[in-house]
C-alpha cells in the first residue's frame, strides 16, 4: 500500500494560511474510478482514498507509516517568497503604468 505525505499548500479561496500547518498522509489510489451507469458519477470500490490523517510533524506520518508497513513518498514543502511591497510604490514617479510602454 503506498501513501504519500505532504504539506497542504494554501488555497486560492482565502487570504490566511489555515489548516497549511498540519503534515497529511492520503492513501495513493488502487482502484481506478467507474462512472454509475445511472446517475453518470465516477465511483469506486476504494475507500481508503477518502481517509487523510493529519500529524503535527513529518516524523511522526513517516513513522506512523513504517509502523503499518506501507511505502511513502514525502513531498517538501516549497518555501514561501514574500516580496517586501509599500502602498507608496503606487504613487512614485518612477513606476511603470499598464497602459504606457
Amino acid at each position: 500500500m503506498e501513501v504519500r505525505i505532504y504539506k497542504p499548500a494554501k488555497t486560492a479561496m482565502q487570504s490566511g494560511r489555515g489548516k497549511t500547518r498540519d503534515w497529511i498522509l492520503e492513501f495513493e489510489p488502487t482502484d481506478a474510478g467507474r462512472p454509475d451507469a445511472l446517475m453518470g458519477w465516477v465511483g469506486s470500490a476504494d475507500t481508503r482514498k477518502q481517509v487523510q490523517l493529519s500529524f503535527d510533524t513529518a516524523e511522526e506520518a513517516i513513522s506512523y507509516a513504517e509502523k503499518h508497513g506501507y511505502a511513502y513518498t514525502v513531498e517538501k514543502p516549497k518555501d514561501r517568497r514574500i516580496k517586501p511591497k509599500a502602498y507608496a510604490d503606487n504613487f512614485a514617479n518612477g513606476r511603470k503604468r499598464p497602459w504606457t510602454h
